[in-house]
């Protein structure tokens, strides 16, 4: 479906994106729902969020956290986290993107917990997106698709995205050695793509022996994305 804008906040034209990306968390809070647990992804953009949620943790149950950088914060600030095993499902799930497009679909991982991310976000009945304007994309792929993998698998399936004509490598940490996600795996970073079917795409690639989950979010995409612009808030449903 074609997003259609149905509200803008206050202008925010001078504005920086770590503002813009308060003024999204902050606004995310109206869909938070009294007395229930809501699902937290991971992210600066979230960071913003778990800050507001913060000052209304009175009037939730707790939360799902997708990462153990976001349950830190979350401790942190006095909300009590909820394995995401003990919870049949979530009203909502609360997350940022690296790109979204008009239909919804998203690209995530630029922070590593996009398994996770794909696990609690199909706990929840919708997921909202926070982001500022920059993320939006007409075609998912300009930011470099990260894919998390099995290490003994890296070596074949950067082969396999060399095929579909893109560059993978081995995201690694400041000191040279191999990044490792909450999960214990590697990831790669896939440049040169241009995804023009999200679902077909996310579908093909998970079925690749050795990935644990790709980046592409279209079976779990955006219901409703929260975009901070130069105008304000812009409000996006899919």
């Amino acid at each position: 479906m074609t997003p259609t804008p149905s509200s803008a906040d206050a202008p925010s034209a001078n504005l920086s994106q770590d503002e813009l990306k308060a003024l999204v968390g902050q606004a995310a809070l109206q869909y938070v729902e009294p007395g229930r647990i809501v699902g937290v992804g991971t992210g600066s953009t979230v960071n913003k969020f778990i800050d507001a949620l913060a000052t209304v943790k009175a009037r939730i149950a707790g939360a799902v956290s997708s990462s153990a950088a976001s349950t830190e914060r979350l401790e942190a600030a006095g909300i009590r986290v909820v394995d995401a095993d003990e919870v049949d499902h979530l009203g909502v799930y609360i997350d940022g993107a690296d790109e979204i497009d008009g239909r919804g679909y998203m690209v995530k991982g630029g922070g590593a917990a996009l398994t996770r991310e794909k696990i609690v976000a199909a706990l929840a009945d919708r997921f909202i997106c926070i982001a500022d304007a920059s993320k939006q994309v007409t075609t998912l792929g300009a930011f470099p698709l990260p894919v998390e993998v099995i290490p003994m698998a890296a070596r074949r399936i950067t082969a396999q995205f060399k095929a579909l004509g893109g560059t993978a490598t081995l995201r690694l940490k400041a000191d040279g050695t191999p990044l490792a996600t909450d999960n214990g795996q590697h990831i790669l970073d896939v440049r040169g793509l241009s995804i023009i079917e999200p679902l077909a795409f996310e579908s093909e690639v998970n079925q690749w022996p050795g990935v644990v989950t790709v980046g592409v979010f279209a079976h779990q995409k955006a219901a409703v994305c929260l975009l901070g612009t130069a105008q304000g808030v812009q409000t996006l449903i899919f």
